[in-house]
């Protein structure tokens, strides 16, 4: 947290460097954040994209003191309510459809996700493809061989070596997420 407060001290001082390093700490975050609330990838894009211009068009107005972090879930929280407000003059919210912002539990949660798929995002495209095949679409080797076009031993290496990346690459909670975001088989 005083990293956090004294990244926000300099951007308050201008350092454009300062925001590129705040977005690119809670980007992912608040992308997740916002798919609980909004299932429009564009609109929660524009809207994350949103709450960091405004923080910094407004950095001198600001007087955060505690958290960077719980004031851009807030932004993030009211901007999406507002999008789809205009989006569709009739909004209708059911209680408990818009979820509490999150407390530091949930942060850190939000940080494995963010972490998980910054790992994700490193692997080689054919091995992604591969994996998202087995553990997204529960495709077995032979179905991922078959549409791919490829041996079923190729897809067993690249599949060993994505695992071993990714545990190499994250702690043991966030490599398990990967097996929470399974979709089941239908």
């Amino acid at each position: 947290m005083k990293d956090e407060l004294k990244l926000w001290e300099r951007i308050r001082s201008g350092d454009t460097r300062a925001v590129k390093e705040l977005h690119d700490t809670y980007y992912y975050q608040l992308y997740l954040f916002g798919k609980k609330i909004c299932h429009n990838p564009s609109i929660i894009d524009e809207v994350v994209s949103d709450c960091f211009i405004k923080l910094w068009i407004k950095r001198n107005d600001l007087a955060i003191e505690r958290s960077v972090k719980s004031y851009l879930f807030l932004m993030l929280r009211n901007g999406l309510i507002d999008a789809l407000r205009r989006k569709d003059r009739t909004l209708y919210l059911e209680e408990g459809t818009i979820p509490d912002l999150p407390d530091e539990g949930m942060h850190s949660e939000l940080d494995r996700y963010a972490l998980l798929y910054t790992a994700l995002e490193k692997l080689p495209e054919q091995r992604y493809r591969i994996l998202e095949m087995a553990v997204f679409e529960s495709c077995s080797y032979a179905g991922i061989a078959e549409r791919l076009n490829i041996s079923v031993n190729t897809v067993k290496t690249q599949m060993g070596r994505a695992y071993r990346f990714l545990k190499e690459e994250l702690d043991p909670k966030s490599f398990q997420l990967l097996f929470i975001l399974k979709t089941p088989t239908q």
